[in-house]
């Protein structure tokens, strides 16, 4: 709620002053955090949504509470024409770009046998199309910056579960365009993953006790937060630039269960 956000020490508010960041998809859960994370850190934020409007005015609130310079820009990452407006108002707003964070996504479970045609064309388009988009509507002024690509993939990325097929291989397709356009955008912009494994949103509760039962599962003894995934894209965002086409789990060591 606006008025009772946390600010961090000064040392990381001042982390990120002067930088200019677009987070897609960013009205709530994770890319909301990601967003009031670069705002703590003194970044100026641009945030994208498509049919979440009230809660992208909140978030901006939110924003400009922390950091004092948000916009939020309706955004389909399905469309290119959308998204090449986006990037440019994102960009005129800010001065420029300094951070593109590709966190628009889909999610859903589905039985292989039972996966339409349309649900597979949505699930590669939002996680897969969607983010080399972005990243190449973005690249002119990530390159006159120097910036950087901090994309979310999935631990399902990486690992077959097969309840959600589509899910994984769309994140699988978005690890491999990470190091693709870490070779591709090199040297001015540095591209990287960020693998979120099974994150706690408190948003489903038919699945209360099967992430009971991962977070037991877990090594670290819990499922991961928002604000675990929020940190990491922050510190792909502070990266030695030397740093590129890397993929980082965040997953408390489930993949190691």
């Amino acid at each position: 709620m606006a008025g009772k956000l946390e600010r961090q020490d000064a040392s990381s508010e001042q982390s990120l002053r002067g930088k200019r960041v677009l987070v897609t998809g960013a009205a709530r859960r994770i890319g909301r955090e990601i967003a009031l994370g670069f705002a703590r850190a003194g970044a100026s934020v641009v945030i994208t949504y498509l049919k979440s409007r009230s809660e992208a005015d909140h978030t901006v609130a939110d924003l400009h509470q922390l950091s004092g310079a948000a916009w939020a820009i309706r955004c389909d990452v399905r469309d290119e024409r959308s998204i090449n407006a986006c990037a440019r108002q994102a960009a005129k707003y800010m001065g420029g770009i300094d951070v593109l964070v590709n966190n628009a996504g889909l999610y859903e479970t589905v039985a292989i046998e039972k996966i339409s045609l349309k649900q597979w064309d949505e699930m590669f388009n939002t996680n897969a199309r969607g983010p080399f988009l972005f990243s190449r509507a973005c690249r002119p002024h990530l390159q006159r910056s120097r910036g950087r690509i901090v994309n979310l993939g999935s631990l399902g990325g990486l690992r077959p579960w097969t309840s959600h097929a589509h899910y994984c291989q769309s994140k699988a397709a978005l690890h491999m365009q990470t190091q693709l356009l870490a070779k591709a955008f090199a040297p001015e912009i540095a591209v990287n993953c960020v693998a979120p494994g099974m994150i706690e949103l408190g948003d489903r509760p038919a699945s209360r006790s099967f992430m009971r039962h991962l977070g037991e599962k877990t090594p670290m003894q819990r499922n991961g937060s928002a604000a675990d995934v929020a940190a990491a894209v922050l510190l792909m965002a502070q990266m030695p630039h030397f740093l590129t086409g890397q993929i980082l789990t965040v997953d408390g060591g489930l993949a190691l269960a």
